[in-house]
């Protein structure tokens, strides 16, 4: 690397994005979602890119990284191009579109730009749309990126430039061979940024080889949460989410809240489910306009409202003393949207608490996030039938006495009594029915939990697929029993382990310690995963593509007479066999 330079935790007031040379049309949208001042890594890496240099740009998630780099690309473009101009490889779905909304965001005031997310697990046809319509910065994960090209439905011959977005983790999840032989198909003299937490030798590698004379940045950051903000999780399912977070308000005492999802449609419909349980909510996402934005923050401030449901992006900027809690509905798949999110509590030199939900298969992103923050977060057990019963009887007495003060309370003891003498009824059965008719026909307390439904088995275990190797369980990396899955792809379709891993990982959530052997044969290949894979995880897998085709997942029943010696040896010398 020809430059290596350190950059400090910042100073008060280092710099401003007007110091560095930004476009005076990004500048406005920063100043729209409520950017005051560069982070470390941007004032470090804006600069450079800005120059035309390549920058290698070693952090932290939670550093900013994003604006580091779409700032200085937005500055630059050639919106009378309608041809792919920028391309941003990311490691998931989720991290392709938070990048593509950003953009979105930076551009808000630039006219004839076309942003375009493309990613296993979208249908095509929104995708090759939005190619034709001439899209000038393309995000993308590296699968559905080979999947264009082969197709010849995107053209990167003419591309300025590149950026690698969480380098490390595209090579942990086995896209090494996609992102080269995407570096291969660009033009050479390309301006390239790559981001990482680290620099294991393949990033070095992929650095000397596709970089030209590049500025590396390394910023190293403290712990960027606030040691004012108490943080929990909730281990639960996806299922029960809902059933859990009504809890917790019902449970929780806190003067205001926002609710953090991961798509504008999810802020809607958890907004309108709020609602319909009795709760203040309101949704704010992209599509929102900014006079409903600004009326409904309004309504925070002033406490009319109590509960905000909002994705990333609609929340930047967002700065209400009163809210107290912030809950994280769906976990970040990076630490730098948790730290973002957190940080709209806690304002003012008050404390604030935030809750994170986190699904079994999500515990790796927790230790990602107390990994990056420095911050162990606390388990909660979730408030029980009795918790929130004996709440609900409290707040029951709560509002007797509060409305033992109204004005209106004459006229209603008049009726009241009149009522009595006519049908003498007993005050007592006058008031619980009038508590009754309040409800709307709806039940007071919560009804106790049942008990467990025994665990259903897909197959007799007898039957299942999981013992064709030999006769002993496959057992995962982390001691889960594993099945051998049947994907419709093999040799002939040119893929390579890692592209197999990079897809199913995306597309089914899954780590690359849910994998055993894979085994890739002519027209087909044979994987091992996780037995008791969910439903929603095989329905996901069965839609997902390599390489264009449709890999069709099904368990597999394995061909006769092919069972590898007891010794663990190879039932044959073809194909390899190889453990991710």
């Amino acid at each position: 690397m020809s430059d290596t330079e350190q950059y400090p935790e910042p100073e008060a007031d280092i710099t401003t994005f007007a110091d560095l040379g930004i476009e005076e049309r990004v500048l406005r949208a920063l100043s729209d979602v409520g950017y005051e001042s560069p982070s470390p890594i941007q004032a470090a890496t804006i600069p450079p890119l800005m120059a035309g240099n390549d920058v290698v740009g070693l952090a932290q998630t939670g550093t900013g990284k994003t604006a580091a780099f779409a700032v200085p690309i937005l500055s630059r473009i050639d919106t009378t191009q309608k041809r792919p101009q920028a391309l941003v490889l990311a490691p998931t779905r989720e991290l392709a579109l938070q990048v593509a909304e950003a953009f979105g965001k930076y551009s808000a005031h630039i006219p004839g730009l076309q942003v375009l997310p493309i990613y296993g697990g979208q249908a095509y046809g929104v995708q090759l749309s939005g190619l034709r319509r001439g899209a000038q910065i393309i995000v993308g994960t590296p699968g559905r990126v080979i999947d264009h090209l082969e197709k010849g439905t995107l053209d990167l011959s003419h591309l300025d430039y590149l950026v690698l977005d969480e380098a490390d983790e595209m090579l942990k999840m086995g896209f090494q061979d996609d992102v080269e032989r995407i570096l291969a198909d660009t033009p050479e003299y390309k301006q390239v940024a790559l981001f990482s937490a680290t620099m294991p030798a393949a990033i070095r590698k992929i650095s000397k080889q596709y970089l030209h004379d590049p500025v590396e940045i390394t910023v190293k950051t403290k712990t960027s949460t606030a040691p004012n903000i108490t943080q929990r999780y909730v281990q639960v399912a996806h299922q029960r989410k809902l059933d859990a977070l009504t809890r917790v308000l019902e449970v929780e005492t806190f003067e205001a809240m926002i609710i953090f999802v991961r798509t504008k449609q999810a802020t809607e419909d958890l907004a309108e489910r709020l609602r319909a349980r009795g709760f203040s909510a309101a949704a704010i996402n992209g599509d929102i306009v900014q006079a409903q934005r600004e009326r409904t923050i309004g309504q925070l401030k002033k406490g009319t409202l109590d509960i905000l449901v909002a994705t990333d992006v609609a929340a930047r900027g967002l700065d209400v003393d009163r809210i107290s809690h912030v809950v994280n509905y769906d976990i970040p798949h990076d630490t730098e949207s948790y730290v973002h999110r957190i940080g709209r509590t806690g304002r003012a030199g008050r404390t604030g608490d935030a809750l994170l939900f986190v699904a079994p298969r999500e515990r790796h992103l927790l230790k990602a996030i107390e990994k990056a923050t420095r911050q162990p977060l606390t388990e909660m057990q979730l408030p029980s039938v009795e918790d929130v019963n004996a709440q609900r009887v409290a707040k029951f007495g709560d509002s007797i006495t509060e409305s033992l003060s109204s004005e209106n309370l004459a006229l209603f003891r008049g009726l009241i009594e009149d009522y009595e003498r006519e049908h003498d009824v007993p005050l007592a059965d006058i008031a619980a029915a009038l508590a009754v008719l309040s409800r709307d026909g709806e039940s007071f307390l919560m009804p106790p939990e049942p008990p467990p439904a025994p665990r259903r088995e897909r197959e007799p275990r007898a039957e299942r697929p999981a013992r064709k190797f030999d006769d002993a369980p496959k057992v995962g990396k982390e001691g889960q029993e594993l099945a051998t899955y049947r994907i419709a792809v093999g040799k002939r379709h040119r893929v390579a382990p890692g592209a197999i891993v990079g897809a199913i990982a995306n597309e089914g959530g899954l780590r690359r310690s849910d994998f055993g052997h894979i085994s890739i044969r002519p027209d087909h290949s044979l994987v091992e995963l996780p037995v008791d894979l969910a439903d929603e995880t095989l329905e996901a897998l069965r839609r997902t593509r390599i390489s264009g085709v449709l890999i069709q997942l099904t368990l597999d029943d394995g061909p006769p007479g092919q069972r590898p010696p007891r010794d663990g040896g190879k039932f044959d010398r073809k194909p390899r066999r190889e453990r991710y």
